[in-house]
């Protein structure tokens, strides 16, 4: 009898741990799963404004605080940006001086937690950019999506989706660019964002549905116009992205892809938010097997549908069959760089990649905006 009862208490032990391991691991994966569109990404780190004076701002002193470039500050009910560190400035042991170029809304005082962001803009292109645009609905499987249409003379459109952790507002950064190469850009707000039908589950599945949603803004494109796309796309913006050129009915209309800290590893990904949220390193497993069973990942990746991806095996790059310029750097901790190299690396027929050092997922146009689109302006220019 004594050993009846052990047996069920060990039984009842190792049921209830299971249980526990299963909760700790679906609320780990909320980090990747969940994670709301327009705030800082957890491996964002938070920075305490010290003090603002003309034209500068003292911040906590951090890596993040020392990257160069430019980058939107995010507050509580404020927008600001930020230039480069001001090496003259007086400088202490735990603060750092940048250049304070415009607070876009709210304020900045002594105290206030911010975190950096690519977002230098605000708004939409018209009270952003000054750009005449259309607020336009895109008819998708899950409702209207709503998107900004910029026009421009040429055939070929640019269809920009963002990633992780941002908003359309991201491509804001690049959509004057792109107006002045007169290319029609259309900055799509896809399920789960703001305005946008909610997904069914109410997460995010790291580009694997969601890419539907760009398959649609292509059909509208080509509705009104467009005889060629270009598709641009950060963190799981770019797995959409790839899995449009690849499986959408319109892919042979596809010229170019260009692709900004892909997510062609969404187990990495996962690990690396969840970890991010302090999730202790014994969970992490945990969080991508809590993922794969969420949001039917298994197997696959993001970007391949299920049938083998970027981060897994090769079908998706074998299916890859337009030119595609890859922005990434080493320091991106959310999406790996080595992976965006190895992509490179097996189709250089296709992939060409411009490595930018010392920028954190979805920001590498920010510490060189000149560099950056000299190259996608090489790029572009025979896709046109």
């Amino acid at each position: 009898m004594r050993t009846v009862t052990a047996t069920a208490a060990a039984v009842t032990a190792a049921l209830a741990a299971g249980a526990v391991g299963v909760a700790a691991g679906r609320l780990a994966s909320d980090a990747a799963l969940k994670a709301p569109p327009g705030r800082p990404l957890p491996t964002e780190p938070r920075l305490t404004v010290h003090s603002t004076a003309a034209g500068q701002v003292t911040l906590t002193r951090d890596l993040a605080a020392l990257r160069p470039g430019a980058y939107g500050l995010c507050g509580n009910g404020s927008h600001a940006v930020v230039g480069p560190v001001l090496p003259d400035a007086l400088h202490t042991a735990d603060t750092v001086v940048r250049r304070l170029e415009r607070v876009s809304h709210g304020s900045l005082a002594a105290g206030d937690p911010v975190r950096l962001t690519p977002n230098l803009y605000v708004g939409d292109p018209g009270t952003a950019l000054g750009l005449d645009h259309a607020d336009v609905d895109v008819p998708g499987e899950l409702g209207n999506l709503p998107a900004w249409f910029v026009p421009g003379a040429r055939r070929t459109w640019v269809i920009a989706v963002h990633g992780l952790g941002t908003t359309r507002e991201h491509a804001l950064n690049l959509i004057g660019f792109l107006h002045g190469a007169r290319l029609p850009v259309l900055t799509l707000a896809y399920r789960g964002d703001l305005g946008a039908p909610r997904s069914p589950d109410g997460l995010s599945h790291l580009g694997a549905t969601e890419w539907r949603d760009l398959d649609a803004a292509m059909r509208y494109a080509v509705r009104y116009g467009a005889e060629r796309v270009v598709l641009l796309g950060w963190s799981t913006g770019a797995a959409m992205a790839l899995r449009a050129a690849a499986d959408s009915g319109l892919s042979d209309l596809v010229s170019g892809l260009v692709l900004d800290s892909p997510v062609l590893d969404w187990r990495t990904t996962v690990r690396a938010l969840a970890a991010a949220r302090h999730t202790p390193a014994a969970l992490l497993p945990l969080a991508v097997r809590a993922a794969e069973g969420r949001i039917g990942m298994a197997g696959g990746s993001p970007g391949a549908g299920g049938r083998g991806g970027l981060g897994g095996a090769d079908g998706s790059q074998a299916r890859l069959r337009v030119p595609t310029l890859v922005f990434h750097g080493p320091g991106d901790t959310v999406a790996p760089w080595a992976v965006s190299r190895r992509l490179a690396d097996r189709r250089p027929d296709l992939v060409s990649l411009h490595t930018v050092p010392h920028a954190p997922h979805g920001a590498m146009w920010n510490p060189d905006p000149a560099a950056y689109e000299e190259t996608l302006r090489r790029f572009l220019t025979p896709l046109m």
